[in-house]
């Protein structure tokens, strides 16, 4: 049976993937989609640790806390990785935010995919 404090943690947990998926969403710069996803783990980590607390005289179970810090490592490693692609992509297209097809198109001056109307052409 779990306690008040292991609900708040719950709750918590819950909170903090909610505005993480929501940042995740919402925002469109590379950095802050970094920082959601960091955001929603670390909740994932608050709900894993307060699952892992079953009862109140009982030894936690010490599954959830390897997965946890196993969980916190592979997250340090894949958030080093996203912030030297993302530093690769500025470099490369000298942008630091996502942008819909649309613009891209417009912005470099490249043409839609005219695939169709280059056979329509081509007909006699």
């Amino acid at each position: 049976m779990m306690y008040f404090d292991d609900r708040l943690y719950l709750i918590a947990g819950a909170a903090l993937i909610t505005i993480g998926l929501y940042a995740l969403l919402a925002h469109r710069h590379f950095l802050r989609r970094i920082l959601a996803l960091n955001v929603m783990g670390s909740g994932v980590f608050m709900v894993l640790i307060t699952y892992s607390a079953r009862t109140a005289g009982s030894i936690p179970d010490p599954v959830p806390h390897a997965m946890v810090i196993t969980g916190i490592v592979v997250s340090i490693c894949a958030t080093g990785l996203a912030l030297v692609l993302a530093e690769c992509v500025q470099a490369l297209t000298g942008r630091t935010e996502l942008s819909d097809e649309r613009e891209t198109s417009e912005h470099t001056g490249a043409r839609p995919d005219t695939s169709d109307e280059q056979h329509q052409d081509q007909s006699p």
